[in-house]
């Protein structure tokens, strides 16, 4: 089922382009992410799917309706970035007052509030204020309100900014279940992250469209990710020893203690044991080796 599409979509801010003729056309499925630095277009682009702009040009299409339409409530459901809950009402009753607003009924707004807040492990909370939560419990309510009805696409605009890891492991987990129920569009800085919760990646740069790429591409084999606890040796004695392998091909220094190692798969399957057998004999502290590449590698390294 498709899930949304664009094409040739712009969206114009006086005399600058947020979004510059994107074409782009994505399922319904697993997490989505969608990347790209300031100014990219991502916000621009969740505020034009939500109905919150209009095109300059173009068209676009969620769930097979436009966007704004009567045919996307309780279909779409977003977390902006700065999202705040009222400060002077309990969670409950922010929710339900949000429940209501997709059209249930008293009774059935409070049962979908405590649904949603046993959903994030927070039943709780029901009767508590913001101001009695801390940061992470309160970005998981925020989470939850995105759960309420049955949204089919929800978008998430940096849903881990802020957060400590145990929290970042949280959301990500609470994320991947309600996978199940709903596609996820998620906006996010955190390469690392969305590697570990999405399946593909979207790519926006000054307001274009630079691919979709999978992320089972960055695991395929030809490639190993060296992580180094620290560099006590150069990085030119590193290359050195590690391109004497027998069937390494290149080495790359691709990011603070990470190497990008190139290998002839087919030949060499195993090569990653030499290369273990190298760290072993030289004495350096290393922290991973994976196969396959990282997001930011496979993105911005080629």
């Amino acid at each position: 089922m498709k899930l949304l599409s664009c094409q040739g979509l712009v969206k114009r801010y006086g005399s600058s382009r947020a979004l510059d003729g994107v074409d782009l056309t994505l399922e319904v499925g697993a997490p989505i992410a969608l990347i790209g630095p300031n100014g990219a277009g991502k916000t621009t682009l969740f505020s034009l799917l939500c109905g919150f702009l209009r095109p300059s040009a173009g068209e676009v299409e969620v769930l097979g309706a436009k966007p704004g339409s009567t045919a996307l409530h309780n279909r779409l459901a977003a977390l902006p970035q700065d999202a705040q809950l009222d400060p002077r009402f309990s969670i409950g009753h922010q929710l339900i007052l949000f429940a209501k607003l997709q059209g249930y009924s008293s009774r059935q707004s409070k049962a979908e509030a405590m649904r949603v807040l046993e959903r994030v492990g927070l039943p709780d909370t029901y009767n508590m204020k913001p101001e009695a939560l801390s940061h992470g419990m309160r970005k998981r309510v925020l989470f939850a309100q995105t759960l309420l009805g049955k949204a089919e696409l929800i978008l998430l605009d940096e849903p881990t900014a802020g957060l400590d890891p145990p929290n970042v492991k949280v959301m990500r987990n609470l994320i991947s279940d309600a996978s199940s129920d709903a596609t996820f569009i998620i906006s996010s800085h955190n390469l690392d992250e969305l590697e570990k919760v999405c399946s593909s990646v979207v790519h926006l740069e000054k307001g274009r469209l630079k691919g979709v790429v999978s992320i089972d591409q960055t695991k395929s084999s030809g490639y190993l990710t060296l992580v180094m606890t620290e560099l006590a040796v150069s990085t030119e004695q590193i290359n050195s020893v590690l391109t004497k392998i027998t069937g390494v091909q290149e080495v790359n220094f691709s990011a603070p203690n990470r190497f990008l190692i190139e290998y002839d798969s087919i030949n060499y399957p195993q090569i990653d044991q030499q290369v273990m057998k190298q760290i072993s004999a030289h004495g350096w502290a290393y922290r991973q080796l994976v196969n396959g590449r990282t997001l930011e590698d496979q993105l911005y390294f080629g």
